[in-house]
């Protein structure tokens, strides 16, 4: 090649690698931000309960605070609905840059409520308000910033690009949690009740602003650009995907179970677990809880790069596989000791992570360029809302109602068999499939 030809081509390359790494942190930004509300809400609830549900006995007044919480996953549906219908119809960035506008804000707002001493109901109200937005937000969030992040990125890599997702969850999750740690350490509790508990949500507001900011100022991907140009947009997504793609959007509702319960085990119900059922302290299970939440967030660049390599189908069948036959070991470790505690939900933490840095390239990859954000936002939703959201739930009913500690396990090991026929008999390899593609093979 002429020297002056390869003149021009060295800016090209460094344009694309700058341009990906602009999309790397705008997407890590955004999806940090949608997800870090809910460990800091987590920390904050027993406050929250307190301001917000003040004629509440203490456990009512929780368990309000929760079903507020809760209510968020009902939202998350009609927000994948919305937002994969925006992402295949406007365009994937400005369905992100949305979505991170609604979860800031809404986040923000929480953070500048009045309470029921100052507006009595309508204080639940209104807190109950901005967690639909949220749920509505992160319904979009994830497959969209999904989609998003992998059709930039270069071929025989886009698992590495796309475990940004599921790691900025366990980073933001780990972040949150934090920031309430140590403002209960910190402050008094009568600070904590005036103006602490809202620190963690008013943080949201500028990294809302700054992923909004970085966002917007993307172009839209060459994928959704290509469609643009070939006018292979369709104006209706959601019901050409139901009609086209059921196939694929059952086989991802149907293994995105297993990532669903095992994410919310290991995030969420651990720690009260670990607390009520085995009798450890409230400090050694947030501490148990934060190494198994480090162990997944260190894990998920690794086990993507050996997706890249082996291809999401096996790396999907090992964590299938491995949920069914080390979940009940690492289930009896935790009622050994504390480190058997920290042994056994780091097992289970970095196959969350191994199902998970596979599930986000398959849930892209399977189908077609027009259809891709509606189709996935419904098959992963779906299984988030039904199985993820009631993870804690089913298993804290198990616990209850069985008399068994190690009861959850088999509930996880069922989903894991259930998922792994899914993997063998629905899903085949996508790694080498084009994103460009309008077909569904």
């Amino acid at each position: 090649m002429p020297p002056d030809q390869l003149a021009t081509a060295a800016p090209t390359d460094q344009d694309a690698s700058r341009t990906r790494r602009r999309v790397t942190i705008a997407t890590a930004i955004g999806n940090f931000v949608e997800w870090f509300d809910s460990g800091a809400y987590a920390v904050m609830s027993a406050t929250i309960a307190m301001l917000f549900f003040p004629r509440f006995d203490p456990a009512a007044a929780l368990l309000a605070t929760w079903a507020i919480f809760g209510a968020g996953f009902v939202a998350r549906p009609l927000g994948a609905l919305f937002f994969g219908r925006y992402g295949d119809r406007i365009g994937r960035n400005r369905a992100l840059a949305l979505s991170v506008l609604c979860m800031s804000a809404s986040t923000l707002l929480i953070g500048l409520l009045p309470t029921y001493s100052a507006i009595g109901l309508a204080a639940p109200l209104l807190l109950l308000v901005m967690r639909m937005v949220q749920g509505f937000s992160t319904g979009g969030e994830y497959t969209g910033a999904s989609s998003f992040i992998m059709e930039y990125a270069p071929d025989g890599r886009r698992a590495r690009y796309a475990s940004v997702v599921p790691m900025t969850v366990g980073v933001a999750a780990v972040a949150g949690s934090a920031v309430g740690v140590v403002l209960t350490g910190l402050l008094s509790e009568d600070a904590l009740q005036s103006w602490g508990w809202r620190i963690p949500f008013l943080i949201a507001g500028p990294l809302g602003a700054i992923g909004l900011y970085l966002r917007s100022r993307l172009a839209d991907t060459p994928v959704f650009r290509s469609l643009e140009n070939a006018e292979n947009k369709t104006r209706t997504p959601l019901r050409d995907a139901l009609k086209v793609s059921r196939k694929q959007i059952f086989a991802l509702f149907a293994y995105s179970i297993t990532n669903a319960v095992g994410y919310y085990f290991m995030s969420s119900y651990m720690i009260s677990y670990m607390s009520a059922s085995l009798g450890y302290s409230k400090t050694e299970a947030l501490l148990t809880n934060l190494i198994s939440m480090l162990a997944y967030t260190a894990a998920c660049p690794l086990m993507a790069m050996a997706s890249d390599r082996f291809g999401r189908r096996p790396m999907l069948l090992a964590a299938c596989a491995g949920f069914a036959v080390l979940t009940m070991p690492s289930f009896l470790l935790m009622e050994i000791s504390l480190a058997g505690a920290v042994v056994g939900s780091s097992v289970l933490a970095v196959l969350v992570a191994t199902i998970g840095t596979s599930n986000v390239p398959a849930m892209v990859e399977m189908f077609p360029a027009h259809l891709r954000a509606s189709g996935s936002a419904m098959g992963y939703t779906a299984a988030y809302v039904l199985f993820g959201g009631t993870a804690p739930l089913v298993a804290t009913w198990l616990v209850g109602t069985s008399g068994n500690s190690s009861a959850p396990a088999f509930y996880l090991m069922g989903v894991a068999v259930v998922s792994l026929l899914a993997v063998i008999f629905l899903v085949a390899e996508t790694k080498s499939l084009s994103l460009s593609r309008t077909t569904i093979r």
